[in-house]
C-alpha cells in the first residue's frame, strides 16, 4: 500500500474512524502543512482546499474495503492500526492536528483553513457566508491577476496534478491548450478526460489540438536531446 493512503487511514482513525468529505479535506491540508514533503498537494475548489489524489485514493480504498464513501462522509472500516505505521514526525503531526483542531466545528475550520490558506479559497462559492469582509478581501487579493496576453509552455514530469494546475492558476491562465497527439498518461491526472474535468473544476478552460503533436511511432524515434531540441523536423508544411 502506498505510504500516503496509510497517512489518510490514519487521520480518519484518529477522528473516530469516520470525517465528512469538506472536513477531511480540510484536516489532511493542515496535517500535510506540517509535513517536510507533503504527500497530497491541493488545489482552490468550490468548497476550498481539493486533493484529486487523496480523492482517487479513496476510491481505490473503497474498492479494498478499507473505507465507506457515501453522502454523510468517509468512514474507515478496516481494523488495521494505520497510526503505528507512520512515520514519527507523522504521528507527531496528527497529534498536534489532533490537538490544536480536532474539536473545531465545521464552521470553525472552514473559517481557520480559508484564512490561515486564502490562496485555496479563491474559488470557493461558500466563503462569503463563514468568512468577514475583510477576510473575503485577503481572498480576493490572493487571486492572481494579469492585464497580458502570454503564451506559456508547461509540462509534467516530476509534478502532481494539483502542482501542475496551481502553476497554470499562479500565472492567471485561463485556457490549457494540449498538443499531445495521444492524451492519454500513465501518471495519474493527466489523461484527457482527467484533465479536462480538473482544468473546468479550477475554472480552466481546455482544448486539444491533436495535430500539433507528434505521433507515437515518431516518439519512439526521439533518443537524443537534440531529437528533442529540435521536433519540427516531425512536421510538414
Amino acid at each position: 500500500m502506498f505510504y500516503r493512503r496509510k497517512l489518510v487511514l490514519a487521520l480518519l482513525q484518529k477522528f473516530e474512524g469516520s470525517l465528512g468529505k469538506t472536513s477531511f479535506q480540510k484536516f489532511l491540508l493542515l496535517l500535510t502543512k506540517m509535513q517536510e514533503r507533503p504527500d497530497y498537494h491541493f488545489v482552490p475548489y468550490k468548497f476550498g482546499c481539493f486533493s484529486f489524489q487523496a480523492m482517487a485514493d479513496i476510491s481505490t480504498m473503497t474498492k479494498y474495503e478499507q473505507v465507506v464513501l457515501d453522502s454523510h462522509g468517509i468512514k474507515k472500516i478496516d481494523k488495521a492500526d494505520y497510526i503505528i505505521q507512520l512515520k514519527e514526525t507523522d504521528k507527531r503531526a496528527l497529534n498536534q492536528l489532533f490537538l490544536l483542531h480536532g474539536k473545531k466545528n465545521y464552521k470553525d475550520l472552514i473559517k481557520y483553513t480559508y484564512s490561515k490558506y486564502p490562496f485555496y479559497a479563491i474559488n470557493s462559492e461558500i466563503a462569503d457566508r463563514y468568512l468577514a469582509e475583510d477576510d473575503l478581501r485577503i481572498v480576493r487579493q490572493h487571486r492572481p491577476q494579469s492585464n497580458r496576453t502570454i503564451l506559456y509552455t508547461i509540462g509534467y514530469e516530476g509534478i502532481t496534478l494539483e502542482e501542475y494546475l496551481n502553476k497554470l492558476l499562479l500565472n492567471d491562465v485561463k485556457v490549457l491548450v494540449d498538443v499531445r497527439n495521444n492524451p492519454l498518461s500513465m501518471k495519474y491526472g493527466f489523461s484527457k478526460s482527467q484533465l479536462v474535468n480538473s482544468c473546468k473544476s479550477v475554472g480552466i478552460a481546455y482544448i486539444h489540438i491533436p495535430e500539433v503533436g507528434i505521433v507515437s511511432e515518431q516518439r519512439q524515434e526521439l533518443k537524443s536531446q537534440k531529437d528533442y531540441d529540435d521536433p519540427s523536423a516531425f512536421f510538414t508544411l
